[in-house]
């Protein structure tokens, strides 16, 4: 069953989270996943506002996780961290009953 890679972002540093931004361009579609969402127009309905929503697909819950947690994207995260308030949840898709 495939996965959701959600993102909400609040960037506060633009150029180290631009690097960090663009190494993880390639390195998502990298483990499967495919870019559904990377900022655009958004509403908050519920919750603190976070400016900036990423999702992406991934066939798994197992490849998105591992994506995650490989050393290419933890490199890449280097970038991000300090750059950004980032909440992030990787949650397996299904039907509604």
């Amino acid at each position: 069953m495939s996965a959701l890679w959600i993102a909400h972002v609040r960037v506060t540093d633009p150029d180290r989270y631009g690097e960090y931004a663009r190494r993880a361009t390639s390195i998502i579609p990298a483990h499967g996943g495919v870019w559904l969402v990377r900022a655009g127009p958004y509403e908050t309905m519920e919750g603190p506002d976070f400016p900036r929503q990423v999702v992406a697909r991934f066939p798994s819950l197992a490849a998105a996780v591992a994506c995650y947690r490989s050393p290419e994207y933890q490199e890449a995260m280097a970038f991000a961290k300090g750059a950004a308030e980032r909440q992030l949840v990787i949650v397996e898709e299904n039907a509604a009953p």
